[in-house]
């Protein structure tokens, strides 16, 4: 377990191998580490404590890379969700028992989202309790991508629906990046594996609705507390690598 001594912030990510994964269509293989290089180098640098939830890693691999700030945490993944949800009851669950420590966190995707700056020291982090901070995308919510993830959500809830027809052309969301102070950021933890349990166990469509539950409870709960694109994210997908004016690049 970390060191009980308060912390200001902390950064988690999970890396879950040996499932296959249906954004990258492959299965990942297990204890390969190199992935996830940038992700630590990046984090460890800005002197934060940075924790990988796996079902992977060996004994050795943990200690080849072994840091003061980094944390391997072994979990057992639950094959009632996909991996890319059951990342966020891995981190709720581990929050609720050892969050006392720590004053905020973020949750990033492992293997293509990089720290650039600190956000726990940034003034617009440090004296905005009430924001919730998350990744977003150039493109409006109704797009082909989120048409089709959403079908399992749109078949069970007339109230997803009716968020589709408010929000479709409000900015999409990207749970690659969400994070604020730790009391907010865990009520957001709750409500969206709350949803997860409601409407998405046992998904038997091609798409895990990992993006569309959290665009649904980001917009229609937290709506009023949301901050997302610069300074928190780089534009998705231009891999803008010389840019640090943001916190997180996300490809």
């Amino acid at each position: 377990m970390l060191s009980e001594t308060y912390d200001t912030g902390w950064v988690l990510c999970c890396h879950i191998a040996g499932i296959f994964d249906v954004n990258r269509q492959a299965i990942l293989p297990a204890d390969d580490f190199s992935a996830m290089e940038p992700w630590v180098k990046s984090v460890v640098e800005q002197g934060i404590k940075a924790i990988i939830f796996h079902n992977h890693f060996t004994t050795a691999t943990c200690s080849r890379y072994a840091h003061p700030l980094l944390k391997f945490e072994r979990l057992t993944y639950n094959e009632t969700y996909s991996p890319n949800v059951f990342r966020y009851f891995a981190y709720r669950d581990y929050l609720q028992k050892y969050g006392h420590s720590v004053a905020s966190f973020f949750i990033t995707d492992a293997t293509d989202v990089v720290m650039q700056r600190n956000p726990f020291t940034d003034p617009l982090f440090v004296e905005h309790s009430d924001k919730l901070f998350c990744g977003d995308e150039m493109k409006p919510l109704d797009n082909e991508w989120m048409r089709d993830h959403g079908t399992h959500f749109r078949e069970q809830s007339k109230a997803y629906q009716l968020f589709e027809e408010i929000f479709g052309n409000s900015t999409l969301l990207n749970c690659g990046i969400i994070g604020g102070k730790k009391e907010l950021a865990c009520t957001f933890l709750d409500a969206l594996c709350n949803f997860h349990e409601q409407y998405n166990q046992r998904n038997p469509t091609a798409y895990t609705g990992d993006m569309g539950a959290f665009n649904y409870i980001a917009r229609t709960v937290f709506g009023e507390a949301l901050v997302h694109g610069a300074p928190v994210n780089t534009i998705f997908k231009l891999y803008e690598e010389d840019r640090k004016d943001c916190w997180f690049r996300h490809k």
